[in-house]
């Protein structure tokens, strides 16, 4: 809204340019970039319709996360991978990664 505006004579401004604006009760927004993911918290969230046209607009407290998509890999599933497959723990971690976490992948490949 603008400032120093009745509110209501905003949402009747905006109703005569055909603007309608309808306040969406949300708990947090995720914008999912192809590197990054963008989370709003605590969102204020409006949907508003312009002549045909939707748009959203969305104030509140932003975090940036990278979209990371090697998982973790711990000791306990390389040694589980070694003991397995009998090889080295170079070699399993490497299959591993390749596998995208999957053990059961890696200690197939590694066996075939």
């Amino acid at each position: 809204m603008m400032p120093g505006m009745n509110p209501r004579a905003m949402r009747q401004a905006m109703k005569k340019m055909g603007i309608q604006q309808v306040d969406i009760e949300a708990q947090e927004v995720i914008i999912k970039c192809s590197d990054k993911q963008i989370i709003i918290h605590n969102p204020q969230v409006a949907k508003v319709n312009m002549m045909g046209q939707q748009t959203y607009q969305i104030v509140g407290e932003e975090e940036e996360q990278s979209l990371d998509t090697m998982p973790d890999i711990s000791e306990e599933d390389i040694k589980t991978v070694v003991e397995q497959a009998g090889c080295t723990e170079e070699d399993a971690k490497k299959a591993i990664e390749e596998a995208e976490g999957d053990l059961a992948t890696a200690i197939i490949k590694l066996k075939g």
